[in-house]
């Protein structure tokens, strides 16, 4: 055994003993028939686990008038049972509901194989458990060896008595323990005639037929068998789990291929017990490869399906032309050690030339154990075969109905045809008929329909006529060579059918998918997620498609998007869609939970939870979904949960990237307001004091400073507040133009007037060549050009110009402001737009929010021009380009 596969089978030990622990935990009182004392080993379990202190609760236990039974009863709490109506009479069933809202620590729920009475929420017992152990309750319960789905068809035909009534084995492998309650047939056979298991009129007739001693040997052998094979697997996954691998054989996957005949249920319970002895995954196989099948057939693949995902198997649909490649491809790429195929018809043909499945597979899968089983229905065919009274087929007479036909006609053409063409020439009439019953219909057929037309060919074509001699030599290489290449005419012809289906089949799958991606990829949020899920499923599966959505955690499932117009679900469509989001598991038709109902529910499930659930709905005579439709639907729903998915990732990185600039520019407010804003507050409370304190003593010169301080600083706080103010404006998009035309110089000059009474050592140049007037709002744009003047007067080292340049560029004015300072390196100069970016660079100095340039940009922008950064003159400084447009569309000139 390798390293990898060593720590792979660690790794599945491990996981399912986590899988195990979580929820509820599951006791199971396993015997070999009814009336070995199951319920009563239950009860004393439950009883003790009473005087222990524990929370304990009878769900639902049938004592069957068994008084030492009803004397464990006695002091246990019970629930009440549930009251059903079915066809005029009352039924009592265990309370699930009641169940879940009481949430014992233990529950007793009798008869684990029990069929819930019509109208219940699950039509089988072991659902109603398997929710309990979902929500966290530990369950004790009970169990016959007959009721086994794996066993069901072992046991009939060894009692003769079907049993209808099965558990799943998945299910029975959730379980922790499994404990087995003994009796020797001989003391249970006396307690039946005791009347101690059932009513002495029941009992003769249980004598008579299933209680018989060789009945209850094997069943007790099967009860046995069952729980050593139980012990064997515990041990196993103990061992593994703490790295003892070196102690046992860790086997690979068991491989079963059906192909929809009778045996194919037979099949899929044998690979079962072959996987339990082995314990291995099992995987439950059938090859598409294009050839029409019966309805029939249709069924038992359906049904074949859903008992292997019943025994916790998994359902593959492969697809290919050669059945036994496809299934050695799927074996290699899933590490199958075992495949199980049942024994092929005899065909002796194939088997001339080494082409039936199992000599295919023999030959082929050296690296494989190959395991052919001989079904009691093959075996019955086989008897039927030498007796000559194997059953005709009525399926069969259509097609070899329309071989003879065409063989007849094509016999008629080439009598015609005779009296012009050679006999060499006829040939070509009968290969067309064979290569037209090759393309629609089987390849048995096709090369019935060759052997036809040889024999028709020789008998009414080649001399001597009439008669099944060939006198010449050429005739009959001729014929012979006809035969060759009519029989491999329509093999070929037949396997290119097979192909062509089996491609329109995966092509429509395949596009579905690609159509349904395409969809969910063009969907940015989760409201077009949902719409563009229900048109891909409605497109691709021709139906009625509803995806419903919770709002919030534990609110009511609502409908998202639906492909028609009106979606009428009931009260037990919506029950199914809320327990499959609840559970994660189809519900309502077509299923074991709520079947009365008339959707199909299925989860979409992204990170082991259901994001959506798709209600797809079908007519009340629509047969059930083929396994082809259920594996393109639950692949369509796992691309929208992911799409779903997506989309909730992409708008938490959204909520989280907002979140983070909120915070940055919350700092940046914080530091601002702390240093720009309690700078100049602080100035003038100083000035304040000082001439509140000390105003007499003070000479008229030192007032007077003392008040311009005041007045500077208090306009430069103004400057401040109006910033903000402005910004805030701008954000919630209240800002209004009142628009006017104005000449340039006039706005300019205004501004420069401003900076010279703000910067009075700070000497301004202005070039402002002829430029037509503007419609602008003065104000707004005398504030942004002031507000770039005041940040390049900031930067401008003493004595240097601060230059303001203004020329008409076509149906724009382009304004330019240059300092001489520092400069802006080439990485920061968009930034320095950014809200508070002075904090870090651009628009900073000793005083300044850094609001300054990002309201030039608002204020320029809602007129609807631009501003930049741009190097200054000669690579000094900086140059800030203002473009506006002169006017906007439609404005008439003044």
């Amino acid at each position: 055994m390798t390293e990898e596969t060593e720590a792979r089978a660690k790794a599945d030990a491990l996981l399912a003993e986590v899988a195990r622990e979580r929820g509820g935990q599951l006791k199971v009182f396993l015997g070999a028939a009814p009336g070995v004392g199951k319920t009563y080993a239950m009860l004393n379990a439950a009883r003790e686990l009473r005087r222990q202190g524990i929370d304990v609760v009878v769900g639902l236990v049938e004592t069957h008038g068994r008084r030492e039974t009803e004397a464990l009863l006695e002091g246990l709490p019970a629930l009440p049972r549930r009251s059903l109506q079915y066809k005029d009479r009352s039924i009592d069933e265990f309370d699930l509901d009641a169940a879940l809202m009481r949430k014992p620590r233990v529950l007793l729920v009798d008869e684990l194989a029990h069929r819930n009475a019509p109208g219940s929420r699950h039509e089988r017992r072991f659902q109603d458990i398997e929710e309990l152990l979902d929500a966290g309750i530990d369950v004790y319960s009970t169990l016959n060896i007959q009721h086994l789905e794996s066993l069901n068809d072992l046991v009939s035909r060894t009692t003769g008595v079907p049993i209808r009534e099965t558990v799943p084995d998945a299910f029975l492998d959730r379980a922790r323990d499994v404990v087995l309650v003994d009796l020797p047939p001989r003391e249970l056979i006396e307690r039946l005639k005791q009347g101690k298991v059932y009513m002495p009129e029941q009992a003769a007739s249980a004598l008579e037929s299933f209680f018989s001693p060789s009945n209850l040997t094997a069943l007790r052998e099967l009860a046995v068998q069952k729980v050593a094979d139980r012990v064997d697997a515990d041990l196993r996954d103990y061992l593994l789990a703490h790295g003892m691998v070196g102690t046992v054989g860790v086997r690979r996957r068991v491989l079963v291929a059906i192909d929809g005949s009778e045996n194919t249920e037979y099949l899929v319970r044998i690979g079962r017990r072959i996987a339990e002895r082995r314990q291995a995954p099992l995987s439950v196989a059938y090859v598409e490869t294009g050839r029409a099948r019966s309805t029939d057939a249709q069924a038992r693949l359906d049904h074949a399906f859903l008992l292997a995902r019943r025994m916790g198997a998994q359902a593959e649909l492969l697809r290919g032309t050669n059945i036994a490649d496809a299934l050695l491809d799927h074996a290699s790429r899933h590490g199958v050690s075992t495949i199980v195929v049942g024994r092929t018809r005899e065909r002796p043909l194939a088997q001339l030339f080494n082409r039936t499945i199992t000599q295919q597979l023999l030959r082929k899968g050296a690296h494989f154990e190959l395991t052919i089983i001989n079904s009691p229905e093959a075996r019955a065919r086989s008897r039927q075969r030498l007796a000559g009274t194997l059953p005709w087929h009525r399926r069969d007479l259509p097609e070899y109905g329309f071989a003879l036909l065409t063989v007849g006609v094509a016999t008629v053409l080439a009598a015609i045809a005779s009296n012009w063409l050679r006999i060499d020439d006829l040939s070509l009439v009968f290969m067309t008929a064979v290569v037209i019953v090759a393309v629609r219909s089987r390849q048995m057929v096709s090369m019935t329909a060759a052997c036809l037309c040889f024999l028709a060919y020789n008998f009414f074509f080649t001399e001597p006529r009439f008669t099944p001699m060939i006198a010449s030599r050429q005739d009959l290489l001729t014929v012979l060579l006809f035969l060759a290449a009519a029989i491999l005419c329509g093999r070929l012809a037949s396997r290119l059918r097979n192909q062509v289906v089996l491609l329109r089949a995966a092509n429509a799958h395949t596009g579905a998918l690609q159509e349904s991606g395409r969809r969910l990829a063009a969907a940015a949020d989760e409201m077009q997620v949902h719409a563009a899920g229900a048109a891909a499923l409605s497109n691709a599966l021709d139906r009625e498609v509803v995806i419903l959505t919770r709002g919030a955690a534990g609110s009511e499932l609502r409908i998202a998007a639906q492909s028609g117009r009106d979606a009428a679900l009931g009260t037990i469509d919506l029950a199914a869609a809320d327990w499959s989001a609840e559970h994660g598991q189809p519900a309502g038709r077509f299923t074991d939970t709520l079947a009365a109902a008339g959707w199909w529910c299925l989860p979409a499930r992204a990170a082991q939870r259901t994001l959506a659930v798709a209600a797809i709905r079908y007519p009340p005579n629509a047969p059930r979904p083929t396994p082809d439709q259920e594996q393109l639907a639950q692949a369509m729903l796992d691309d929208i949960a992911q799409a779903l998915d997506r989309t909730r990732l992409v708008g938490d990185v959204e909520a989280a990237r907002v979140q983070g600039e909120t915070e940055r520019l919350r700092t940046a407010l914080l530091s601002s307001v702390s240093h720009d804003l309690r700078t100049p507050l602080a100035s003038i409370i100083g000035a304040a004091e000082s001439l509140s304190v000390y105003g007499e003593q003070l000479s008229d010169h030192d007032r007077k400073q003392l008040l311009g301080s005041v007045l500077d600083e208090g306009r430069r706080l103004d400057r401040y507040v109006q910033n903000l103010l402005d910004m805030t404006r701008l954000g919630h998009g209240s800002l209004k133009l009142d628009r006017d035309w104005c000449a340039l110089d006039e706005i300019v000059g205004a501004a420069v007037s401003r900076l010279r009474r703000a910067f009075p050592s700070v000497p301004v140049q202005v070039d402002l060549q002829a430029t037509p007037p503007v419609n602008v709002h003065p104000a707004l744009i005398e504030q942004a050009l002031f507000n770039i003047l005041e940040n390049a007067a900031k930067f401008s080292p003493s004595g240097r110009a601060v230059r303001v340049r203004a020329q008409m560029r076509g149906h724009t004015v382009e304004i330019a402001i240059s300092d001489q300072g520092p400069g802006i390196p080439d990485a920061d100069r968009a930034r320095i737009f950014d809200m508070f970016y002075s904090v870090a660079r651009g628009d900073r100095g000793a005083q300044g929010t850094g609001l300054g340039l990002t309201i030039c940009q608002g204020m320029i922008g809602a007129h609807g021009g631009s501003v930049a950064a741009e190097p200054g003159d000669g690579g000094v400084g900086t140059t800030i380009r203002v473009i506006l447009p002169i006017a906007p569309e439609g404005t008439p000139p003044p």
